[in-house]
């Protein structure tokens, strides 16, 4: 076999192994593809539901794994559906997948982690492999040389990945990952994920940079474009207990107050200095506190909601 017999077996080997990590990535067990497969299933849900007016929650993991939407929306007296998606694919790609599902009379509550309130440029570390998932490379402005990288490394399972989807097969039948379970009417979560390792509070260093401001502002715009409302919330999170973590998120509220209403318990600030009501990570709670949360949601969103006009229907528009 001759030098260039080899080199074309080669690249056709090397080619079919990627498209085989990239298939199971993005379409077969990898955390992208549960990801990916849960944003396709909350748009397809959000779109059943035809009200003049629905309230639709979004941020990242730490929105999705917090509220009860059920309670919210037996309390709140109307549609309430759970569209947060995953904190690490960052604000560029949220906010644009959000804007596209709101309609007239919608009301938006964004609950952002800290990780994008605290982000320079809302690229994370599965931005750029979720718009490839989705087939819209580019998507949350990725630099070109970032997006290739990224798509690279989409075709090449980490053998931890394929270990745990192996053993998860063997032991339970099926490969258990976050995003996997499946979701309630409302769009929440059916697993509790629990927590196996030590806790540590997550440290809070500095409060809403620019870049995360510019981008609420701008998705406020959109919102509201679309003729709908953006209310704000700061989270729940498990942190350290000092003044600098206070001061830090004092001036987070301040900044956030300024573009959009926002809710939050003043006394508190939504931090907890233990992580007994905690599920698996410091800011995804047990379904309990989700209840507790919830309640403090509809205390806080009554009277903006009361404050709103009555949502105008289509054909009174026309």
């Amino acid at each position: 076999m001759n030098k260039s017999v080899q080199l074309l077996s080669w690249f056709v080997i090397a080619g079919v192994t990627w498209g085989l990590g990239y298939s199971y990535n993005v379409y077969n067990g990898g955390l992208i593809s549960w990801l990916r497969a849960m944003y396709e299933n909350k748009v397809a849900m959000a779109a059943e539901i035809k009200a003049p007016r629905r309230l639709l929650i979004t941020g990242g993991s730490g929105a999705h794994y917090t509220v009860n939407s059920e309670l919210l929306q037996e309390k709140l007296g109307l549609p309430v559906f759970n569209f947060s998606l995953d904190g690490n694919l960052g604000l560029n790609v949220i906010f644009p997948l959000i804007a596209e599902q709101v309609k007239q009379g919608d009301i938006v509550l964004l609950i952002p982690e800290y990780l994008m309130l605290m982000d320079d440029d809302g690229i994370n570390e599965r931005t750029a492999e979720f718009g490839t998932a989705l087939l819209r490379p580019g998507l949350g402005d990725v630099p070109l040389k970032e997006q290739a990288q990224d798509t690279w490394l989409l075709g090449i399972p980490t053998l931890r990945s394929l270990t745990k989807a192996s053993t998860d097969l063997i032991q339970k039948g099926q490969i258990e990952e976050y995003y996997a379970d499946p979701l309630t009417e409302n769009g929440d979560p059916t697993k509790t994920w629990e927590r196996k390792s030590k806790w540590w509070p997550v440290p809070l260093d500095k409060s809403v940079t620019p870049h995360s401001l510019k981008k609420i502002a701008e998705f406020k715009q959109e919102v509201e474009a679309k003729g709908g409302t953006l209310i704000l919330s700061l989270p729940v999170v498990y942190t350290e207990n000092n003044e600098e973590t206070r001061a830090k998120v004092r001036k987070t509220a301040e900044d956030l107050g300024k573009i959009a209403p926002l809710i939050y318990d003043p006394n508190t600030l939504n931090l907890k200095f233990e992580p007994t009501e905690f599920a698996d990570t410091q800011y995804h709670l047990k379904p309990e506190a989700r209840i507790t949360r919830s309640e403090q949601i509809i205390r806080e969103l009554k009277p903006i909601l009361e404050s709103l006009p009555e949502p105008v229907s289509k054909s009174e528009k026309s």
